[in-house]
């Protein structure tokens, strides 16, 4: 490991001692509330989410980037490393739920490691509309139509005070969510069945080698495998005064249109850990070939925490108008 890299992991530790030790939470199996009989949220999703409609879910619509497909913009002139399609990773899959519109809608997310082996982190974009999310559920590995580890419930959805309130152009520097996920249908959670990666704010903004997954799908294309390629990453420094702040940037080719929220991953002495999801600047980028991240910061960690905690989740203030 890295001297850098051990010292961040230091600075993780001290701030979670400050913020208050995740491992203090009693830890136990889920409960959930009692009701008249019938399916766990698990089997009811497992039953809902077939092959078909897995298959038939479109990207996740937001103002601008690869939420969108967006295709404006200049590539650049450097050579672009390829991606390829593959069956994917255990710890990387796609959120799946229907909108107010009943049209199937996806995103990825990354299992992380927590004391409850219940959290999954993906990008604050797919998960910040206050229109009706039903049936939101989280495939790991998903590919080819088939829920390999199982599929598991959304629990609560946490994102920063700040990205509801400035929305994903002035907010964009906290365009990430942390996902609390319910049980399988037999009560595993989701870590104890694919493992997870660590998470790690000021990660730093160069690196050699990142593993870039994602879920591709647009209206002319189904998303049967993610994409997986490794290539650099460095700062970017927005130009853009309506989505001001600095950003990890990679080149990788054909991340278009329902890539948002797959992970940056890049090897550490205990596998592979998170230093950002595809998100933030523009919400992903305007181009295929050139995706962002929001930078990993304390804030990401504090958020990180009250999922630990089970704390109420932020959300958008009443009376308020929602900014795109």
């Amino acid at each position: 490991m890295s001297r850098p890299i051990a010292v961040r992991r230091r600075m993780l530790l001290l701030a979670t001692l400050l913020l208050g030790p995740p491992l203090a939470v009693p830890a136990g199996p889920r409960a959930y509330a009692a009701g008249p009989p019938g399916p766990t949220p698990a089997a009811a999703a497992d039953a809902y989410w077939t092959p078909a409609r897995m298959r038939a879910a479109e990207p996740v619509r937001t103002p601008a980037g690869h939420g969108t497909g967006a295709t404006g913009g200049a590539p650049t002139a450097d050579p672009v490393p390829p991606s390829h399609p593959f069956d994917g990773i255990p710890q990387v899959g796609t959120f799946f739920w229907t909108d107010g519109s009943n049209t199937g809608r996806f995103c990825g997310g990354t299992v992380v490691r927590s004391p409850h082996h219940d959290l999954v982190v993906s990008a604050g974009h797919c998960l910040r509309s206050p229109d009706p999310r039903r049936h939101l559920s989280f495939v790991p590995q998903y590919h080819d139509g088939l829920k390999p580890h199982g599929i598991y419930p959304v629990d609560r959805i946490y994102l920063d005070q700040r990205y509801y309130d400035l929305g994903t152009a002035a907010g964009a520097r906290w365009d990430y969510a942390v996902v609390r996920l319910g049980a399988r249908a037999d009560g595993a959670e989701a870590e104890e069945v694919t493992g997870g990666v660590d998470l790690v704010p000021y990660p730093g903004y160069r690196h050699q080698e990142v593993r870039l997954i994602g879920y591709p799908g647009n209206s002319d294309t189904t998303h049967p495998k993610p994409l997986d390629c490794t290539s650099s990453t460095h700062r970017y420094t927005s130009t853009d005064p309506a989505a001001p702040g600095d950003f990890l940037e990679i080149a990788c080719a054909g991340y278009i249109g329902g890539t948002s929220g797959g992970p940056f991953l890049v090897r550490d002495f205990t596998g592979d850990a998170l230093i950002g999801v595809i998100g933030g600047y523009h919400t992903g980028g305007d181009v295929p070939d050139i995706s962002y991240s929001s930078y990993f910061t304390m804030d990401t960690l504090a958020l990180y925490l009250h999922a630990v905690r089970g704390d109420t989740p932020a959300g958008p203030r009443q009376g308020m108008p929602s900014p795109s």
